[in-house]
């Protein structure tokens, strides 16, 4: 198994012990992204459609430092801190996703990183 891992200043640094992403055996796992600035490390300001556009941005970064892209994204878990902001996340996530699109699933967690509203994570083909 070849397992390289993926690192871009083009996204937020991680911010405990894991990688932005992972490459292995033809696929890519990039880790769940939060709305944070890539050059402040600070989550951006705004409601869940700014939090939405952050995340994917960095998600996109995350991918073309893997080289792969979000036509390559075969899957994603969405996590809201509150399921009314689905339609609003739906909207902008799809903005990103508009032909061939991922299998996805959608949770609403209790708390996330930084007191998001949204976090992403996907997987993609290298």
């Amino acid at each position: 198994m070849d397992k390289r891992i993926i690192k871009t200043d083009a996204a937020p640094a991680a911010i405990g012990p894991y990688s932005q992403a992972v490459a292995a055996n033809g696929l890519v796992f990039v880790a769940g992204q939060v709305a944070l600035d890539p050059h402040t490390g600070q989550l951006v300001p705004g409601d869940i459609r700014a939090q939405t556009r952050r995340v994917m941005e960095n998600i996109r970064a995350v991918l073309a430092a893997a080289g792969s892209s979000l036509d390559k994204v075969v899957k994603t878990t969405v996590f809201l801190r509150d399921l009314n902001d689905f339609g609003t996340m739906n909207e902008i996530y799809g903005d990103y996703f508009r032909e061939n699109t991922p299998a996805r699933s959608t949770v609403q967690v209790a708390k996330l990183p930084r007191e998001a509203a949204v976090e992403i994570e996907v997987i993609a083909l290298a």
